[in-house]
Parts: structure tokens; sequence; C-alpha cells
């Protein structure tokens, strides 16, 4: 709000604009400015409208949303992505940010999510905040499925991994479909044995019929620690084996590279997550991100075509739009 100053004025104007300054610029209240130009709230209240129907002052509303729409335009034209970009000011901390993003995927999850579908669900830090943010809808015959196990050698992992499946079953009277095993093989012949088990392949059946996946992007550089890299599931060999073979993040515990690359990444063959081109085959992918530390891992995920729709927070989506 800009009082525009001019030098030559009637006394009606000179007031206006007197007022409007102590009003806009110096943020005084009516009954302060009616004290100090000796006269009465009303008039006061009269001035300030005449300052605005005669241009001395111009008021601009900067909506955030017409802000981020444009950027919302960018991505999609330029990653072929629908982002869902959350407003907020640069001085939010990763926390609330996360918060904020969470609340926001929750909401839209519900106009996603409808009768006879399957939906994958990742668990980890970002999507147990999102199931804590579900809006209630009843469903028919749908299915939440775990995408990739959760033990390690610390714990079963069960309580953690079905306390968010099982919120968003509730959420939308739907069946969950839990998958008890270790988030990683200690041999990948383990695991290839175990692909060959009836439960395990009933499992699989599901997540080979999904309609949606919701996963969140590990990082070991977010502020917010992302359950995988804090969690007990990686020792030092599997560190020294993601740094030489270029990780920059995971879904589901599936790592890739900068460029989206991932099959010859050693620890994806101990992985009980789906390769990520059984992921590009889902029709609706759903990733929730947010913090600027998250940049490399979202556009390494980008460039591996496993999103389809982005939720994530201004600051984020400015620097991905941004990036060269």
């Amino acid at each position: 709000m800009m009082p525009i100053d001019e030098p030559r004025h009637d006394a009606k104007t000179v007031a206006a604009l007197t007022a409007a300054k102590l009003y806009y610029l110096q943020d005084m209240t009516m009954d302060a400015i009616a004290r100090e130009l000796s006269t009465s709230r009303s008039s006061v209240s009269r001035l300030l409208a005449s300052a605005r129907e005669s241009g001395l002052v111009d008021i601009r509303i900067n909506s955030p949303f017409e802000r981020v729409g444009r950027i919302e335009e960018q991505l999609r034209e330029r990653f072929r992505v629908n982002a869902h970009i959350v407003p907020m000011s640069g001085i939010v901390n990763d926390v609330e940010r996360l918060e904020r993003v969470a609340l926001t995927a929750g909401r839209l999850l519900s106009q996603f999510i409808e009768s006879n579908m399957v939906v994958g669900v990742a668990w980890g830090s970002t999507i147990s905040m999102v199931s804590r943010s579900l809006v209630q809808k009843e469903v028919h015959n749908t299915s939440f499925v775990q995408l990739n196990g959760a033990g390690n050698t610390q714990t079963s992992g069960l309580e953690y991994s079905s306390d968010i499946l099982q919120r968003f079953g509730q959420a939308f009277g739907a069946e969950v479909e839990q998958f008890p095993v270790p988030a990683f093989f200690d041999n990948p012949d383990t695991r290839d044995a175990m692909w060959k088990e009836r439960s395990t392949r009933r499992v699989l059946a599901f997540q080979s019929r999904m309609d949606i996946a919701v996963f969140g992007l590990g990082s070991p550089q977010s502020e917010v620690p992302s359950r995988v890299y804090v969690g007990g599931y990686l020792n030092r060999d599997d560190y020294r084996m993601l740094r030489e073979d270029g990780a920059i993040g995971d879904v589901a515990t599936v790592f890739f590279r900068a460029d989206g690359t991932w099959r010859d990444i050693r620890l994806n063959g101990r992985s009980t997550g789906p390769g990520l081109d059984r992921l590009r085959r889902v029709p609706r992918r759903v990733c929730v991100v947010s913090g600027a530390a998250k940049l490399g891992s979202l556009r390494a995920a980008i460039a591996a075509g496993i999103i389809t729709d982005v939720v994530l927070d201004e600051t984020l989506a400015r620097l991905l739009a941004e990036d060269g």
C-alpha cells in the first residue's frame, strides 16, 4: 500500500494524503490519526476513502496462490508432473514445513482415492505424518498395500509400518495388506527365494494391481531425517556401497542416482521395495516432499520418471523451477 505524493493540492487532498501516510506507512490507528489531526474518527475514515478513490493510495494484493500457480504451470510444462505447491514464507522451519505439506497431501489424497482401487503406501517420516492428516472418506472394495518391508536387525518394524497403513485403512474404511518382510535382506538370493513363497506372492500381486502409489523421498541430507538413514537399516558397508554407486536418495528403500538410474546399485538387489520400472507402471504416483535439502533427490526421482503428482512446499518448488 503506497501513498503517492504530489507537490500541490488543496487542503482536503493534503489532509487525505497525510492521513494515508499515517495509516498505511506508520500503522497508526484511525483513533490515533484523529487525535494527530485534531479531527474525528469518522473524518479520518472519509479522508482514507478519498485517498483511495482519488488514486493517492494504490492498494495491491499479492496472492500467494497466483504466485504458486505460475510455478505449478512451469513445473508441469518442464517436467510433466502435476505440482501441488503449499504456499509459505521462507522463515518456516523444516518441521512445520513438513507438517503443512503433509496436511495438504492428506486432503489431496481424499480427492484421488476412490472405490475399487489398490493403493500402495511406503512407510517413512513423511508418509507417517501424511497418515495423521487424512480426511475421512468412505470407499468400497479399496485396499491399501504396504510397498516395502520395515524390519531390520533391531526391530521387526511391524508396529511402525502397521500404524501408518492402519491409519490409511481407517480413514477410508478400507482393507490393508501388510508386507511382513525386512526392509533389506542380507543376501539377494534370500530375497529371490522369499519372492517365490505364496504369502509373499500374494502381497506382490496386490502391488502389481496398484492404481495409486503414495511415497516420500529419502535423503541423507534432510534436516528432518529420513527413517531409512537413521533407523538402523543401513550399516557402514551399506553406506560405503551407496557412496561408491553414486546413490542420491531412495523411494520405498530403492535407491537411485542423480540421473535417475537405479538398476545396478548393489543395495537394490537386497531391497524389498518395488523396482522403479514397476513403480512407473502405476497410473498415479504421488510423491510428498518438503525442504530444500530434498532438491537433489526430487530432481533425480523426476528424472527416473516415477512421479506423476508431487506435493511440495513453495521454497522447494521455486528451487526446482529455477534449477538449471
